[in-house]
């Protein structure tokens, strides 16, 4: 549950007042393979399949055909020095099925193109610079080692 207070109500119009659902919607790698157009999601508890449906329609304009929600366990282990069990939150999985022409693939957070290794190389330069002026700067004042850096000339 969210920890957000909604303002209470106060005599007067217009009432300034916005009303934020506690809902949060994360995208998850899903446990097995599926189809390319069902992308799984991680919602809150409070969430119905409706919730769910209209989130997506409404805010991304994303054509949903149907939405199918469990509850999932959380891990528990076995807490080796005291002697108890620890058990995690419960979480819910909502699994979305997109038209068949909808394809959604995760994004390849760590290419190996040589071309995007090229090009972070080339981002890396900059930072190469700084790093040879500043070994220069303390290279000058090596000789002077009671002074503060900034009391060079």
């Amino acid at each position: 549950m969210s920890t957000r207070w909604y303002p209470i109500w106060q005599k007067g119009n217009p009432q300034l007042r916005v009303f934020l659902p506690n809902f949060w919607m994360k995208i998850v790698k899903p446990e097995h393979r599926q189809p390319k157009h069902v992308v799984t999601f991680n919602v809150s508890m409070e969430m119905t399949v409706h919730d769910v449906r209209n989130y997506l329609r409404q805010i991304y304009n994303l054509p949903v055909i149907d939405v199918r929600t469990r509850i999932a366990l959380g891990p528990t282990e076995a807490d080796k020095t005291q002697g108890y069990i620890k058990k995690a939150d419960d979480y819910k999985l909502a699994y979305v099925i997109f038209p068949r022409d909808v394809k959604f693939e995760f994004p390849d957070i760590f290419p190996s193109d040589s071309e995007t290794k090229k090009q972070l190389r080339e981002d890396e330069k900059p930072l190469e610079e700084s790093k040879g002026t500043f070994r220069k700067f303390l290279s000058r004042s090596k000789n002077r080692r009671g002074l503060p850096g900034w009391y060079s000339i």
